[in-house]
């Protein structure tokens, strides 16, 4: 119940960061493994582009 008025208070703090250092830690893996997934779709669809020769 305590936990419940402490994502109430307006302390200028996200939502998804007042759980303390865990949100921060799943937010900050979240979008590491978003960034990582996008670059590699990016890199792969590039690739595909250009398709290699076979001799």
């Amino acid at each position: 119940l305590v936990r419940n008025f402490l994502l109430l208070e307006d302390n200028g703090m996200p939502i998804h960061l007042k759980g303390g250092s865990s949100d921060a830690l799943l937010y900050r893996a979240t979008m590491v493994l978003t960034v990582l997934g996008v670059g590699f779709t990016l890199y792969e669809l590039v690739k595909a582009s250009f398709p290699q020769k076979k001799d």
